[in-house]
């Protein structure tokens, strides 16, 4: 590892001292394509007249064509539904020859309307998020799905957890729980936990449910990720990264008003507005309130969001971004049942959730358990051109998690348990409890500086990338518990209404709970480099390093005032990449290598400290852009393995050896297609592999409880009707599937499957240019299915939500 950071230095040293040497015989043309409106126009097609070179407008309207020979030429920007443009241009030889915003005659609502006939709209073909490069998905070595803010609106869909059923491989684990910190839904993917704790490419935690107003849309990044995000925010099955809408320079935006089943109400407003006569300073609102019962006979929760955004352009070099996310909900905790530790699941006499005799629609308390939750979260962005090569992006971020409130819970109880009597076989009970937070706030601080180079070395291009990250994390948070009762799960149950906010404060005044505070402070000081290498036009390589020192304070004692415990560590985490184009900007293959780690405090009995856990991936596979993007492809293999994982010592019962290990292997394959006008195919699928190899006896081989369904599929189908006297109607249809997932699964205590699940859902919509109306059905066949990360969770039943909004 040493030797490989020492060869990596020098090349990116010689490459960098090279730079300056080199001159380049032929030259470049930049430019944005904007609409009339000041908006960034996508995928218009740039070429030069007479000569077969070109390219295609990203999502900023920003485009480059490269190694052109000195000389005059005429620019062609096109696109199906506008007029064709033509500009004279002059390249120099050695030269990048920068055109001003060229503007389109048609409107942004205009170019959505023929994006939306022509390419789908519902996928993006880049993104300068995943590499902290803009990088083109075929020129990405790396697996990762993209849910727009159209498949969104066209789906109805208000939150993270609903959008992400379009996501290949990953699925909802455990919803929201609104504790400080906690960061959001759990989900799996690639056979581990994964949260969404990024925005914009760096720390941006909500630990409520959170909502979709502000999304422009949502970056699922597939395997060990730390070389570039770090270990924080991340782990071993990837990333979730929301991407913000940002404002532009036109006053417009929309409200909407949406209701449903169970109380379901929510008002929501996007207003965008330049605040100066030369549209440099913009600034974008959105905001929304959410209120939803449940489908069981107690809970719900209901939530404010308010997040502005603004941008100033201070000249052609300067600019800078400021947000807030502000986000204020009360809720009752979801009804989640739990397995006591040491009790077998053949205890229970049943081994599957539909096979136990629970009322699915109790909620088994009092509707005044509520708790409150609350997120304030800012970041800043300044951005800066330092020549025609080189950019500088400086950003902060500021995130503020606070809960305070009851969260009940309850354990699957035996008979036996509660009769006492060993013989007893079988189940109908559980103990209702509570895991309450109290004033709690954890807080995360991260600044980051990168800078971006892109030349070219001997003909070769390089897009560089070298960053500083800062990362600190204070947690100040208090939990509380308590065991109420045992009641019986079905039939008449006399003390139901016992489980309420008075009766849980009387068993906490008496004394009869336990309380555990959770307060350390940790800092985080990174380095990382990384260069995507053009060795041809068709052959991609790359290389990234980052250096990662942990630094943990240690857990503090209110008490003494001290912290105990601190400790820290030194982690390396590289990254390989291998790009190849058998057809040019429609075919790539591709492989790479991918690290990630989680610090690890403790030592063993020999005394020796632990290290850092490692996980290292391997992956190749093929992406697929035909046919003018109307069909987009990523299919791969990939295999995981994780190391320095901490067991029990049998020959020291009182101590650990960290010499375990985990694999992970699968296939994920997705497709977006739109293989006739107005007509659009969603569609995913996956198979994990996971057990561990080396470890306890009571688990080596098995598949860890916390992996997910082995089997996850996704499908959405949509029409809507392009010309004719009901353009703008249109239909959707489609699903997800889970196979048997496996929460417990362990020897001593036994296996218990939550049972494989198809959940089928439809939309109708009409859309016009200035309103649209909207409705949709959820769980069309109202079935009953769990979800669960080590534990039984009942999902929603039937719903039905109708939505109208209004454009300006």
């Amino acid at each position: 590892m040493k030797r490989f950071s020492i060869i990596l230095s020098l090349t990116l040293t010689v490459w960098l001292v090279s730079y300056n040497a080199f001159s380049q015989s032929n030259g470049r043309i930049r430019g944005v394509i904007k609409t009339s409106d000041g908006v960034g126009a996508e995928f218009v097609n740039i070429g030069l007249k007479g000569i077969a070179k070109g390219s295609t407008a990203n999502a900023k309207g920003e485009f480059e064509i490269k190694n052109i020979e000195a000389g005059k030429y005429i620019l062609i920007a096109s696109f199906i539904g506008l007029e064709t443009k033509e500009i004279a241009v002059q390249v120099n030889s050695g030269e990048t020859t920068t055109l001003g915003d060229i503007t389109l005659a048609e409107n942004a609502k205009t170019l959505t309307e023929v994006v939306i006939s022509a390419q789908g709209k519902l996928q993006r073909e880049s993104s300068e998020y995943v590499s902290k490069i803009n990088l083109k998905n075929l020129e990405n070595p790396q697996v990762y799905s993209t849910i727009t803010k159209e498949l969104l609106r066209e789906q109805l869909v208000f939150s993270i957890d609903d959008a992400l059923k379009n996501a290949p491989g990953i699925g909802k684990m455990w919803e929201a729980t609104g504790r400080s910190g906690d960061g959001g839904s759990y989900y799996g993917s690639r056979g581990f936990i994964v949260q969404s704790k990024l925005r914009n490419g760096i720390a941006g935690n909500v630990s409520t449910k959170i909502d979709a107003a502000n999304l422009e849309s949502i970056e699922v990044i597939k395997g060990p990720s730390a070389t570039l995000f770090g270990s924080s925010l991340t782990s071993y099955g990837g990333l979730i990264n929301r991407v913000t809408k940002k404002p532009y320079a036109k006053f417009g935006g929309e409200i909407a008003y949406s209701t449903g089943s169970w109380g379901f109400n929510r008002i929501s407003a996007d207003v965008n507005t330049p605040l100066d006569s030369a549209k440099n300073i913009l600034l974008r609102v959105n905001t929304a309130y959410n209120y939803e019962g449940s489908f069981q006979d107690n809970g719900y929760g209901k939530m404010f969001a308010f997040a502005p955004s603004l941008t100033y352009k201070v000249n052609e070099k300067l600019s800078f971004n400021i947000d807030a996310e502000l986000y204020s909900g009360q809720n009752q905790g979801n009804t989640i049942f739990f397995f006591p530790y040491g009790q077998t699941i053949a205890s229970l006499g049943v081994n599957r959730a539909d096979q136990l005799d629970i009322d699915y629609k109790r909620a088994f308390s009092r509707g005044d358990l509520a708790q409150t939750s609350r997120n304030t979260n800012f970041f800043g962005q300044m951005n800066y051109k330092i020549s025609e090569n080189w950019t500088s992006s400086t950003n902060f971020t500021s995130t503020n998690s606070y809960s305070d409130g009851t969260n009940p819970y309850f354990y699957l109880l035996s008979k036996s348990t509660v009769t006492k009597n060993p013989a007893d076989i079988g189940h109908g009970y559980i103990s209702r409890e509570d895991q309450s937070t109290s004033n709690s706030r954890d807080r995360v601080v991260e600044i980051q500086q990168n800078f971006n180079g892109d030349f070219e070395i001997a003909g070769m291009r390089n897009r560089f990338l070298g960053g500083l990250d800062f990362f600190r994390n204070n947690s100040d948070q208090v939990f509380k518990s308590v065991n109420i009762d045992t009641v019986a799960t079905t039939g008449t149950i006399p003390t139901y209404d016992y489980f309420n906010d008075k009766t849980l404060e009387a068993a906490y005044l008496s004394g009869r709970g336990s309380v555990y505070p959770y307060n350390y402070v940790t800092n985080t000081y990174s380095a990382y480099v990384s260069d995507i290498l053009n060795i041809t036009d068709r052959l991609i390589v790359s290389a990234a390093l980052r250096i990662d020192y942990f630094d943990n304070k240690g857990a503090y004692n209110i008490t003494t005032g001290k912290s105990s415990g601190g400790y820290n560590q030194t982690a390396f985490s590289p990254k390989f990449g291998l790009i190849y184009m058998p057809i040019k900007d429609v075919v790539s293959v591709f492989a790479n290598y991918q690290n990630g780690f989680t610090n690890k405090v403790g030592s063993s009995f020999a005394g020796e400290t632990f290290k850092p856990e490692h996980a290292n991936q391997t992956e190749a596979g093929v992406k697929l852009n035909a046919f003018n993007g109307k069909l987009s492809t990523t299919l791969s293999y990939y295999d995981i393995q994780v190391s320095n994982l901490i067991r029990s010592d049998v020959a020291h019962p009182n101590f650990s050896v960290q010499d375990g290990t985990q694999r992970s292997k699968g296939v994920e394959a997705e497709i977006n297609a739109n293989p006739l006008r107005g007509f659009n195919v969603i569609a995913g699928f996956s198979y994990n592999d996971s057990k561990f190899e080396k470890a306890d006896e009571d688990v080596v081989g098995l598949r860890p409880s916390t992996a997910m369904s082995p089997y996850i599929a996704n499908l959405w189908l949509s029409y809507r009707i392009p010309s004719g006297m009901v353009r703008g109607l249109g239909f959707g249809f489609g699903g997800n599937y889970a196979s048997d997932n496996k929460v417990v699964n362990s020897r001593s205590q036994g296996v218990f499957i939550l049972p494989e699940y198809t959940i089928l859902n439809a939309t109708a919509f009409y859309e016009q240019s200035k309103f649209r109306f909207g409705v949709k059905v959820d769980n069309i066949t109202d079935k009953k299915y769990w979800i669960g990360y080590t534990t039984v969770n009942p999902q929603k039943l039937r719903s039905i939500t109708a939505s109208l909004s209004f454009r300006f």
